[in-house]
């Protein structure tokens, strides 16, 4: 393992990549202040910009620590698989234990952050997710598969967390018309970790696979980095002064509107199967490109990973301009439109060959980009004093990134390729749906 770290000098190079994206984000939040509403500024407040410039920067920072976190799994599954001989769906349960936390924790993340808001939500959120990265070391000890799922079951309840606190958040902070907007802008700051974790992966990780410390050490070390790095914002976190939202400002939103039970809005019900056909269509592309591009190109795994940067990548591009774009273009014909495009995608990626299809399964992530923003923002508009419920409702249907690739994994190992990517192609269907018809807001009585 020693011989290993001296041929890496890891902490230069961590500190080279996030001082860049960093100072990247900081632009970017800046630059884009005077095109962001704001509301619910404090009483003798002159300069809102300036007041919600801590909160734009903040979750910046979130969401970068959050895509870069959950897109580093995509690095695990093919390390995994070759370091503990495992199949496809095995090597799934990366996926599976991560994002199955946002189905049994999201609505009990939801009343907890109504409780004590959505600023110690996060902080809370931040302190878990570096528990659960530092409880890789012991697992790293033991060399044990089911203990790494662990520290990554650990580790994804407090992402599940700063979810469910971040997302309303940022509704919240403007009208709900530019909500879209809003949530992509910073997801697309966020795109930064998604993009920047195969890289960091693919060398720090991917790269070992031949060294004899296997896969236990590997990742030992990343991950308390990691592990660190989360503490160090959690404190930092909780010494910001931030914009303080309520349920009582949501409320304000729709504070005529009657009392009704939350399974009663249409848009919500079935955004929430949007939520959770999306994720898992994402996801399970992510998990499998890996091997998918090594299969395909006949390349070794950790050259493969370096395309996975760039199907993030393409998110990165795609939630900047459709920041701007959802200003124009009404949110659900983005959606229709998006959903289309990486269902065609994929189909000329099962009907060809070689590079073809691999840059069209790689450019399905451009088409991903706004996907999650626009259902959220559909699926709890209209909802008032519920939007804070909804998020957890919402953040538990992320558990199709657990479910979809799970069986994708199982179509692999029992098909070929072009079968196990008929999944996340019929998921894409229903977006299609979802953009064209589900997201109206008329509901069940």
């Amino acid at each position: 393992m020693e011989r290993v770290l001296s041929r890496a000098p890891r902490p230069a190079t961590a500190r080279e990549y996030h001082g860049r994206y960093f100072s990247k984000v900081t632009t970017l939040i800046q630059s884009t202040m005077a095109l962001l509403p704001h509301q619910n500024t404090p009483a003798g407040q002159t300069e809102p910009g300036g007041y919600y410039t801590p909160a734009l920067i903040a979750l910046a920072v979130l969401y970068f620590m959050m895509g870069f976190i959950t897109c580093l799994n995509d690095t695990l599954v093919p390390f995994f698989k070759a370091g503990f001989t495992l199949s496809y769906a095995e090597s799934a349960l990366v996926q599976f234990y991560f994002f199955l936390t946002y189905a049994l924790f999201s609505i009990p993340a939801g009343r907890m952050v109504e409780k004590i808001g959505y600023k110690r939500g996060m902080v809370f959120g931040f302190a878990v997710a570096g528990a659960g990265a530092f409880l890789f070391y012991p697992a790293s000890i033991w060399h044990e598969y089911s203990l790494f799922l662990a520290a990554l079951f650990v580790l994804a309840i407090g992402i599940v967390l700063l979810q469910v606190a971040a997302n309303p958040y940022i509704t919240v902070l403007g009208p709900p018309e530019t909500a879209s907007s809003r949530l992509t802008l910073i997801q697309g700051v966020g795109s930064l970790g998604t993009t920047t974790a195969p890289l960091f992966g693919a060398h720090f990780i991917l790269s070992r696979l031949g060294d004899s410390g296997g896969a236990s050490d590997a990742v030992s070390t990343p991950y308390l980095g990691i592990g660190l790095t989360l503490l160090v914002i959690a404190l930092v976190l909780a010494r910001l002064a931030l914009p303080k939202v309520t349920a009582a400002d949501e409320a304000q939103q729709g504070e005529d509107q009657p009392a009704r039970r939350i399974f009663s809005f249409r848009n919500l019900n079935l955004g929430t199967i949007g939520i959770f056909v999306y994720v898992g269509a994402e996801v399970a592309i992510g998990t499998f490109l890996t091997n998918y591009i090594a299969d395909t190109l006949l390349i070794e795994e950790h050259q493969a990973n370096n395309y996975v940067a760039l199907y993030w990548g393409g998110m990165l591009v795609g939630r900047l301009i459709g920041a701007v774009l959802l200003r124009w273009i009404k949110p659900q014909r983005v959606l229709a439109g998006t959903a289309t495009m990486a269902l065609l995608l994929i189909l000329t990626a099962i009907q060809s060959t070689g590079q073809v299809a691999v840059w069209a399964m790689v450019s399905v992530g451009l088409f991903n980009s706004v996907m999650f923003a626009i259902i959220f923002s559909l699926s709890v508009k209209g909802l008032g004093k519920y939007t804070t419920q909804a998020s957890g409702l919402l953040s538990s249907a992320i558990v199709g990134g657990a479910v979809i690739p799970y069986l994708q994994g199982l179509l692999k190992d029992e098909f070929t390729w072009t079968i196990a990517f008929m999944l996340p192609l019929c998921c894409y269907v229903y977006l299609v749906f979802y953009g064209l018809h589900g997201y109206r807001t008329t509901h069940h009585r």
